[in-house]
């Protein structure tokens, strides 16, 4: 398994959230909607890691901003 693929099944902690694709947001994205974590840290780190990208790169969190629980501005 390439180092690609393992952040898309878990974001790696400490990763460079500017490094993040369209895909490696929505697999986050999709995780994040199952909730189907072994332990609530998973998620947590999930949640970290996308709001860590919405920061850097607001576009590519934009269709999920609702999992961050944060007003969209429509401006």
């Amino acid at each position: 398994m390439s180092a690609r693929s393992k952040m898309i099944e878990a974001p790696v902690e400490g990763a460079d959230p500017r490094q993040f694709t369209e895909s490696d947001v929505a697999a986050i994205a999709e995780r994040l909607e199952r909730n189907d974590y072994p332990t609530v840290f998973g998620c947590l780190e999930d949640w970290h890691a996308l709001r860590a990208i919405a920061f850097h790169t607001p576009s590519l969190v934009a269709p999920y901003a609702h999992l961050l629980e944060w007003e969209v501005d429509e401006d």
